[in-house]
């Protein structure tokens, strides 16, 4: 199965990473405004795309602090069955962050879109992680509330 990967390495320590890809209101500061956690479910999180015509829904499957974030994806065409894996490992005040978006059935155009979307998105945590604040990248505008 292929697989999406990218490390990146951010001037901050894992401490100060590790919301920002283990909760949902970590992940409304670089990826998604729209992003719902469930009240009762801890380790579950829903990001709502184009006025939610498409939803991911991610289930923790380990959350280690500030070393691992591995998140389940249950929904989307492509994504159900997916993994999303945040791993951390401190050097000093410097994070290196390796992602990886793994267990893909097959690397379609869409597969090496989203490897397009996630090289970017890295960038806006490092940013983020690092006192920039980008905000997230899909704004409230496509909110269908």
């Amino acid at each position: 199965m292929p697989d999406i990967r990218h490390l990146i390495e951010i001037a901050a320590p894992p401490e100060v990473v590790w919301p920002l890809v283990s909760t949902g209101p970590g992940f409304t500061q670089w990826w998604a405004a729209d992003v719902v956690t469930a009240p009762g479910e801890p380790g579950l999180v829903e990001f709502g795309f184009f006025n939610r015509a498409t939803v991911y829904r991610l289930r923790a499957a380990s959350l280690r602090p500030a070393e691992v974030a591995d998140w389940r994806c249950e929904t989307g065409q492509e994504w159900a069955g997916t993994r999303l894996v945040f791993a951390l490992s401190g050097r000093g005040a410097k994070t290196q962050l390796r992602f990886q978006h793994a267990d893909w059935r097959e690397p379609t155009d869409y597969f090496v879109s989203c490897n397009t979307t996630w090289g970017e998105l890295m960038f806006r945590l490092k940013a983020t992680a690092e006192g920039r604040a980008p905000g997230p990248l899909f704004l409230a505008a496509s909110l269908a509330y």
